[in-house]
């Protein structure tokens, strides 16, 4: 029997899987082929990757080979130069199509006086049907309001460290997308649980919701802990969620986690997350976000 993979909606209208894997980081980064093929067998149909992951070809490989169309494949990259028009063709190139969203892989790439012209070139690529869907990564709040002031087209989204412990961070981001209505995608959404050095306040919430998720649905297909709420947490909250991995058998997780039904997560056991999460800032990709954009007055739920 066939399965779906739960969308959301860009903008536009054009559905985007919410759970994609990447292959920037890890073990993923050193065997993009192969980790990429497995992933696409076990049913993922999101992929992303970027020009400074260096293994776009390795995407365009692995999707000529893995049986299935393209159009059962939504492929994201990432522009990580000003020198936008060679940039994305050498993309094209090496993907053997055109990306389903392209993205501004920081808002650095340019000086924030040019980063509203870098976004005009790509509106003229869309214009053009040289790219379909565009977007950015890592923006702060002065960054969406550069590209949005007199934009012809909004970001579709904006790919960020989202997760409980950078939500008080974000809300100022956050609240910008809405009003635009600008999708959020989630890089590092594991981060309190693979990174942080406890796991902080939240993993003891994700441990007891794993338990009544558990005992409550004893048919799912998979066993339910901390890992699969976060990213149904993630889900929850309207979220893409995109995890890099080259393991087997976590790939092969990874995709039976992508099928799972909705609302397996109470309103409320979302909330406690949310809630509980809001009392710590600990972000681990710190290089982009925090820079210019002031923190929030929290502990970092180490000790």
């Amino acid at each position: 029997m066939s399965r779906t993979v739960q969308t959301f909606d860009l903008a536009s209208g054009v559905k985007i899987p919410w759970l994609g894997w990447g292959n920037g980081s890890g073990q993923a980064r050193n065997v993009p082929v192969q980790a990429g093929l497995i992933a696409l067998k076990a049913g993922i149909r999101h992929v992303d990757t970027a020009q400074n992951y260096l293994n776009e070809g390795a995407v365009g490989e692995t999707v000529a080979n893995s049986g299935l169309s393209k159009d059962e494949i939504f492929v994201t990259s990432k522009l990580p130069v000003n020198e936008v028009r060679p940039a994305v063709q050498e993309s094209i190139k090496k993907l053997g199509f055109i990306p389903d969203l392209f993205l501004i892989h920081s808002p650095h790439v340019a000086a924030l006086a040019d980063l509203k012209k870098t976004w005009q070139v790509l509106e003229e690529m869309k214009d053009a049907g040289e790219l379909k869907e565009i977007g950015v990564s890592n923006f702060r709040p002065q960054d969406l309001e550069v590209v949005l002031d007199g934009a012809k087209y909004q970001p579709a989204v904006n790919q960020i460290e989202y997760h409980p412990y950078t939500l008080a961070h974000l809300e100022p981001v956050l609240a910008i997308q809405a009003k635009h209505g600008i999708l959020t995608e989630s890089f590092g959404p594991l981060t309190p649980l693979l990174r942080h050095p406890t796991g902080g306040p939240v993993k003891p919430v994700l441990t007891k919701i794993a338990k009544r998720v558990t005992e409550s649905n004893p048919s799912l297909p998979i066993p339910v802990d901390e890992v699969v709420v976060l990213l149904l947490w993630t889900r929850a909250m309207g979220v893409v969620a995109v995890t890099a991995s080259g393991n087997e058998e976590r790939i092969k997780l990874l995709a039976e986690i992508s099928y799972l039904p909705e609302n397996i997560l109470t309103k409320e056991e979302v909330q406690e997350i949310t809630s509980v999460g809001k009392t710590v800032h600990f972000r681990h990709y710190r290089e982009h976000m925090e820079k210019d954009f002031a923190l929030p007055d929290l502990p970092d739920g180490t000790t």
